[in-house]
């Protein structure tokens, strides 16, 4: 009989840009201020990529440091996955810069569009190709470089999102360890309530499009805090009985980093203590499809993580896009 393969996780990596701008220096761009910010959000500072700084130039340092800590030359990589709402361009794809630039010459690349949820739809895409075979080592990349497509003059939004990547490359592992159950779900009636509404087929680039600043983020902030709330608790619980699992059996939930009140709420709901929940959105803020690997790399940094733990990442975001993986650690 052929020996079943898991995919897992083999190393992590993530980059954030040096440039702090906190809450204190926002009030000094925008009508806010430090303690409305902190009491709203949690976020008390966010890194911000300098103009020349692109989101491939964040991917390859996050991809570099995962490739490292994997014990892996770029040219073993199969196959690059960059989750992305803030792609280089168009085309070529983020991934095949990334491709090029790492050196991961046999990699096939593409980029996914899933928001804040877009790691956990990066791994549970390549955790496909590693247990049918297709595919070894697979790199998975979160990144955004939010600040380029916020209003500066839009308190509401301006103050959530920063710049970071994050990167984690899969292999196969032990058939008892690795990612145990992943789950994907989407609502495309929700996609108004966060979304970037020109620049693309439907609403080229034109003076009027610049005009009425329709190349900004749009968000309807208290639509998205309900909805998220809601999915962080029933996605999780789904995902764990689909397991057998209890939400007890948590050694360390790692949700996206939007907000501290909609992360507080959902482990209320969860019953789960906060001591389980990694938390690093007050540095932070909302790094979109970034903020889940690299919320991963410190928590193994850390040492929070640790063989046979139980970790499950959920995610959330425009779309409507959300998802969990649930990984037992190898």
């Amino acid at each position: 009989m052929e020996q079943q393969v898991s995919a897992g996780i083999i190393g992590t990596g993530s980059f954030l840009p040096d440039q702090v701008l906190s809450n204190n220096d926002l009030e000094k761009l925008v009508d806010t201020r430090n303690e409305w910010i902190c009491a709203r959000t949690g976020i008390q500072e966010r890194r911000i990529a300098q103009e020349d700084v692109s989101a491939s130039d964040l991917a390859v340092e996050a991809a570099r440091r995962a490739l490292k800590k994997s014990c892996l030359s770029a040219d073993r990589i199969d196959l690059i996955i960059v989750a992305t709402i803030t792609p280089d361009m168009f085309f070529p794809s983020t991934a095949c810069i990334v491709q090029d630039r790492i050196g991961a010459v046999n990699a096939a690349a593409f980029d996914i569009s899933a928001a804040c949820t877009g790691f956990i739809y990066g791994l549970s895409i390549a955790k496909q190709f590693i247990k049918t075979k297709t595919y070894r080592y697979i790199l998975v990349i979160g990144v955004e470089v939010m600040s380029k497509i916020v209003d500066w003059s839009d308190r509401n939004t301006c103050i959530l999102f920063g710049d970071g990547a994050g990167a984690a490359v899969l292999g196969p592992v032990d058939p008892q360890r690795g990612i145990r159950f992943s789950q994907l779900k989407s609502d495309g009636s929700g996609g108004d309530l966060l979304k970037l509404p020109a620049g693309g087929s439907k609403i080229p680039c034109s003076q009027h499009s610049l005009d009425n600043g329709l190349h900004f983020l749009k968000m309807s902030g208290k639509d998205i805090f309900k909805f998220a709330v809601k999915v962080m608790e029933e996605s999780t619980r789904d995902a764990l009985k689909s397991c057998g699992l209890e939400v007890s059996d948590i050694d360390l939930l790692i949700p996206h980093q939007a907000n501290l009140r909609i992360i507080s709420s959902g482990a209320k709901r969860l019953k789960l203590p906060l001591e389980k929940v990694w938390v690093n959105i007050h540095r932070y803020g909302n790094i979109s499809a970034a903020s889940i690997p690299v919320a991963l790399d410190e928590a193994l940094s850390s040492g929070k993580i640790k063989e046979g733990s139980l970790v499950v990442l959920v995610g959330f975001g425009g779309g409507l896009t959300w998802g969990v993986n649930i990984i037992r650690w190898q």
